[in-house]
């Protein structure tokens, strides 16, 4: 009886083997065994504190009570994320073709300057001040407002939406004549903020409102930077403090490392475009030009070597 079970139970697992063969269940049953049989790697402690250290950490999920700030950098923030970094590009060589039409060829340069006792540096055309050589804008008043600035509406005291301290004490009869030479007063003394107007065809720049709340305003000049450089160009100085605030203020735009300055050269080299062509990022143009500055061809061609 015994000895018929034993050779039904052989039979039945030589059977299995021969499924299990067939099957390729064998092959996969050794090849566990060999894994299983492997040491494992040591880890050092340190390596486990450093894996522990780079685990996701819970975060709360209530957002915070954003903190006023009255410093320029607010206005950066937008610029700073559309700035992108070219580490680790194939160098392409910057190599523009002209636009298709000379139409978006724009530049305030080409306008009349009418610079009165203010220099200009011979070679690398920037305005030359004396006094202060770190101050280098290339455009002058009257080429800020004859290309078209701020919907038309800066020097309306008015002009524009209100701010939080009323009407602006601005008045363009202070300012001389030739300033506003051959143009009507709603290119420059409108009440209503027209974006046909300005230069680039588009709106840029914050309300008075924003400005005031901000803490960029000095009450000696309630429109704000223009307001400041044109008085700064006729000769006055404020020894306070405040024109090397302003100063500051506009190299932090378009200084020699200027952020709104180089995001724009950076995007027209991206887009192999002339220095000069509108269609590249109009809206920090109409920007820089509030800020009595342009982007020059040698500035494009200078950066684009270096990358």
């Amino acid at each position: 009886m015994v000895d018929s079970y034993e050779r039904a139970r052989e039979k039945k697992i030589a059977a299995n083997k021969e499924r299990m063969r067939a099957l390729g269940v064998d092959v996969l049953a050794a090849s566990v065994r060999k894994s299983r049989a492997s040491p494992r790697p040591k880890v050092s402690k340190s390596a486990a504190v450093t894996s522990a250290s780079e685990a996701p950490r819970r975060t709360s999920g209530r957002a915070r009570k954003a903190v006023q700030s009255y410093s320029d950098e607010d206005m950066f923030k937008d610029v700073d994320k559309a700035i992108v970094s070219t580490a680790g590009r194939a160098r392409v060589a910057y190599e523009p073709p002209p636009p298709p039409s000379e139409a978006l060829r724009k530049s305030a340069l080409a306008l009349p300057e009418r610079r009165g006792a203010v220099p200009r540096h011979p070679t690398k055309g920037h305005l030359v001040f004396k006094d202060r050589p770190d101050f280098k804008p290339n455009l002058t008043p009257t080429q800020v407002i004859a290309a078209g600035s701020w919907g038309g509406c800066y020097f309306h005291p008015r002009g524009g939406k209100p701010g939080i301290r009323g009407p602006c004490n601005i008045d363009p009869s202070e300012f001389p004549n030739e300033w506003f030479e051959g143009l009507d007063k709603s290119w420059y003394a409108s009440r209503k903020y027209n974006i046909p107007t300005n230069m680039y065809g588009v709106k840029a720049g914050q309300t008075q409102t924003y400005w005031e709340e901000s803490g960029w305003i000095d009450s000696r000049d309630p429109r704000g930077w223009f307001h400041w450089y044109c008085r700064f160009y006729q000769g006055r100085r404020l020894n306070d403090g405040e024109d090397d605030r302003q100063i500051s203020r506009w190299k932090g735009v378009c200084g020699e490392k200027g952020r709104w300055k180089t995001n724009l050269i950076n995007k027209i080299i991206n887009a192999n475009a002339s220095w000069d062509d509108s269609r590249i990022s109009p809206v920090v143009r109409q920007t820089l030009l509030h800020w009595a500055c342009e982007v020059r061809e040698s500035e494009v061609l200078a950066l684009a070597k270096k990358r």
